[in-house]
């Protein structure tokens, strides 16, 4: 069975295509400025597997116009059954569609399939995702109309997280905001706490009961989940995905009473405020110069004060939340470090490890100078395993409509 993913942006698509039967990936890419003059197309074909398990890819990249997002998919599907470079001979050969979807609200705690109730509840949620969820919708209605008789899985970042107890996810506002508007704790990046706890399981043994663990996804976006007896417990992110940890260009957790400080003194608007803490603050609002964390690491290696600073914020601010978490659930099995940032940054899990040396953390530097790729990085007999998971949403996805339209 073949099985399409898109996750839809406000100007860009992504796509990946899976064999489920073999379980393998076969094509993937990125339709980048949709709608502007000079759009770019990424296609990728997987042509095999090398001696360290990686994929080998042969790329292709054109600048073209494309006008909106019907055609960036009616041009992916063009160029999967191309002659030349294509993976499969037919569109039919296609059986379902995922997409990822930011929000659910309350409404989903699981993968559903798409009809008309749930795309309703998609928009019932634009408030609570809008620069993400109508862009997600758009894709599933773009999907409908190239693709007609196709199913469409709906697979929610929001999804993993559902299983919060009310003492986790409330916050203590008046509690009618929370009955009018659904104001609470959401958390985010599900689709990968998931895969890399589902993983980190599977190397603990296999049993979901009676593990504790905490999953770290750290990339330009970044947050932290409780994840206990293979369900979460806890997570760093809220109702949008501005809270928890300092991030590439958002503030994460600050002091509520900023938000109106600045605002009166910059003689600012809520979506000015907003732009603020979502675009200009974290990292790159830290150093004035970058949100790109091999730059900030290249510049605190070069004496850069304020890249250093980036790296002490954050190192202190993972082991605060990794520590209140695993005092949260009674203690803790192991630390998985995922995501852009957590696969490929050793400098960042060393420390952090040290600091948390107090739980049973100890690391293996030998093992943990290895970049991109899974492993365990704590010494043999560490009391607090630590992980290198690469996460892989895309095929967690890939699974999820697979096993919906199996059904």
């Amino acid at each position: 069975m073949k099985i399409l993913v898109i996750n839809c942006g406000s100007s860009s698509l992504k796509y990946q295509l899976f064999d489920m039967d073999e379980n393998k990936l076969l094509a993937k890419g990125i339709c980048d400025k949709i709608g502007n003059e000079l759009s770019g197309f990424k296609y990728v074909v997987i042509t095999g597997i090398d001696e360290d398990g990686k994929e080998i890819e042969a790329k292709e990249f054109e600048k073209l116009h494309i006008a909106d997002h019907s055609v960036a998919i009616d041009l992916v599907l063009k160029k999967l059954v191309n002659k030349e470079t294509g993976v499969i001979a037919d569109i039919k050969e296609i059986s379902a569609v995922g997409h990822r979807v930011l929000h659910g609200g309350e409404k989903f705690n699981g993968s559903v399939l798409v009809d008309e109730k749930v795309k309703e509840a998609i928009r019932e949620c634009f408030d609570l995702g809008p620069l993400h969820n109508p862009a997600n919708l758009m894709g599933i209605e773009c999907c409908e109309k190239v693709m007609p008789r196709v199913p469409q899985v709906a697979v929610f970042d929001t999804g993993f997280h559902a299983t919060m107890p009310d003492y986790a996810y409330m916050y203590a506002l008046p509690y009618k905001y929370y009955e009018k508007y659904g104001i609470r704790r959401y958390g985010f990046h599900g689709t990968s706490h998931r895969f890399v706890s589902k993983r980190c399981i599977e190397l603990l043994g296999g049993k979901a009961e009676g593990t504790r663990i905490v999953t770290c996804h750290l990339g330009n976006g970044s947050s932290i989940s409780a994840v206990k007896d293979g369900k979460c417990l806890d997570t760093t992110m809220g109702v949008t995905p501005l809270e928890g940890i300092m991030m590439g260009t958002r503030c994460g957790s600050i002091d509520p009473a900023i938000v109106p400080i600045i605002m009166k003194k910059e003689n600012l608007t809520p979506d000015e405020i907003d732009d603020v803490m979502n675009k200009q603050s974290g990292m790159l609002g830290v150093t004035e110069k970058t949100n790109d964390n091999r730059e900030i690491e290249e510049m605190a290696k070069n004496g850069d004060k304020r890249a250093q600073l980036v790296e002490s914020m954050l190192c202190h601010q993972l082991t605060k939340y990794i520590g209140g978490f695993a005092a949260a659930m009674g203690g803790v099995d192991a630390v998985v470090f995922t995501g852009g940032i957590g696969e490929n940054n050793p400098h960042y899990r060393t420390r952090v490890a040290e600091k948390l040396a107090f739980l049973g953390t100890a690391i293996d530097e030998e093992a943990n100078g290895k970049r991109g790729k899974e492993i365990e990085i704590s010494v043999p007999g560490s009391k607090v395993k630590l992980f290198v998971i690469p996460t892989n949403e895309e095929l967690m996805i890939a699974q999820d409509t697979f096993e919906i339209v199996s059904e």
